[in-house]
């Protein structure tokens, strides 16, 4: 059945009614989009709300209420001077982490093997782990990290799971996915559990913002 295959949340509904592609190129006017959006459902990370798989559904329900031809402040059109597409999401498995981790890894590679670029909807934030494994490949090294968010995740295991929402750039660093001096947090306001979080943290590269 098509449910064993793709989990329920897998959606047909476009960015900002964006061109829709599974191979992020059938309907774009060049021969490589420069951009691709890709949903990845996932939220079997989490340790406390579940329900982050259904964002990117929700997401790109909500951008058929954006007005996309013009931003005033850049006095840019963006959808003509790139060419963007829907590429659709990333097939997770949600009963199993680490085979979710290999099939994000897998799917964002070949997707930045096509495009010039992706933004990705998630899914908690274990999917950035998977994702810098996959832009290391194509970059060839390790990247700067910028990190938007309240908390540091960088802790090392909750409740002795070492992959989780909040154990991502631990995990990063450990295969050395980013760059230790060009990496930084931002917006870190969230609670944290001893003096050595942040001391941890530092000795990871991180800056904090």
């Amino acid at each position: 059945p098509a449910r064993l295959r793709a989990p329920s949340p897998l959606g047909r509904v476009a960015f900002t009614a964006a061109p829709f592609s599974s191979s992020a190129r059938a309907h774009c006017s060049r021969p490589k989009a420069d951009v691709a959006i890709v949903g990845i459902p996932f939220h079997a990370g989490t340790s406390d709300r579940p329900g982050a798989r259904f964002g990117p559904q929700s997401i790109r329900q909500a951008s058929r209420h954006l007005r996309t031809n013009y931003h005033p402040s850049y006095d840019v059109e963006p959808f003509k001077v790139q060419q963007v597409a829907d590429a659709g999401d990333i097939t997770c498995n949600p009963f199993n982490i680490d085979e979710a981790i290999k099939q994000i890894e897998l799917g964002a590679e070949e997707l930045l093997n096509k495009v010039g670029g992706i933004i990705s909807l998630g899914g908690d934030h274990t999917i950035a782990f998977p994702l810098l494994r996959a832009i290391n490949k194509i970059n060839n090294g390790p990247v700067a990290l910028v990190h938007f968010d309240a908390h540091l995740d960088t802790w090392d295991t909750y409740f002795g799971a070492p992959y989780t929402h909040g154990t991502p750039f631990r995990r990063a660093r450990e295969e050395n996915l980013f760059l230790d001096n060009a990496s930084m947090h931002v917006g870190i306001r969230g609670p944290l559990y001893s003096r050595e979080d942040i001391k941890n943290d530092e000795s990871f590269g991180f800056k904090i913002i």
